[in-house]
């Protein structure tokens, strides 16, 4: 989507800046304009973005709201009030559906974010095709400005086919024939320290079976638990042999 741009009207804390640069960037996005920033360019602003300075020093900073929606096609303003007058809102997933539906290539897209004591004006509002509201708890519904870019931003991430990244298995899962032993060294293990009754040990041994296939376990796994046991048949042989020499 690198045709949406994310558009914040008179942030008054340069920290702000930074930290919604951060979170554009987590989420893929780069194209920051500033309407009327009360401070910008500042070191507090480079320090909250840390590895997304560059979103920052890039940033394009104009003096009206119309210099940086001008050549926008659309244009959604988020807002948590409530207006006299219905307007189309939505909430930022079905907005960023329908931004992703929008393509790529298309022609530029504006997400205005407002003041952070004040929002945006019902002018502002108006220059708006759509509203965007993030859903919030009503004692307290407002949201820092930084986690109102981040919530819209990870919906277009999503929306654009963004997914968490699949982490590699450390280890090779342990194969059917390794479960299938470990299994039977469990029960056998099991019956001799007489924790499995002869009444039901296969309803017992069925429930271990499928604790152990939701763990999913890989082979060091699997060592380690058979290690275990291998440690408890020691013990129960040491014991055995204890009573034995105490019968003499």
């Amino acid at each position: 989507m690198d045709h949406v741009r994310i558009v914040l009207v008179e942030p008054s804390h340069p920290g702000n800046i930074g930290a919604a640069a951060r979170a554009m960037k987590t989420m893929g996005f780069t194209s920051l304009h500033l309407v009327r920033p009360a401070r910008f360019p500042d070191p507090q602003a480079d320090w909250r973005a840390a590895q997304a300075v560059d979103v920052v020093e890039n940033a394009t900073v104009v003096d009206a709201l119309e210099d940086a929606i001008g050549d926008c096609t659309v244009v959604f303003g988020t807002s948590a009030r409530a207006r006299r007058i219905p307007w189309p809102s939505m909430d930022a997933a079905t907005a960023a559906a329908q931004l992703a539906g929008d393509g790529a290539a298309a022609a530029p897209a504006a997400i205005l974010f407002g003041r952070e004591a004040s929002g945006l004006t019902n002018a502002e509002l108006q220059r708006c095709q759509h509203h965007i509201v993030i859903p919030a708890h009503p004692g307290y519904p407002s949201l820092n400005l930084a986690m109102a870019v981040q919530v819209v931003c990870y919906e277009l991430f999503k929306a654009a086919g963004g997914t968490a990244p699949e982490v590699a298995p450390d280890r090779r899962l342990a194969t059917v024939a390794a479960v299938d032993g470990f299994h039977a060294h469990l029960e056998a293990t099991l019956r001799r320290i007489d924790f499995l009754k002869d009444s039901a040990p296969r309803q017992a041994m069925t429930r271990f079976r499928r604790l152990f296939a939701r763990a999913a376990l890989d082979e060091t796994e699997l060592g380690m638990l058979r290690g275990l046991l291998t440690h408890v048949d020691e013990l129960a042989e040491r014991a055995e042999r204890s009573g034995a020499g105490a019968k003499r």
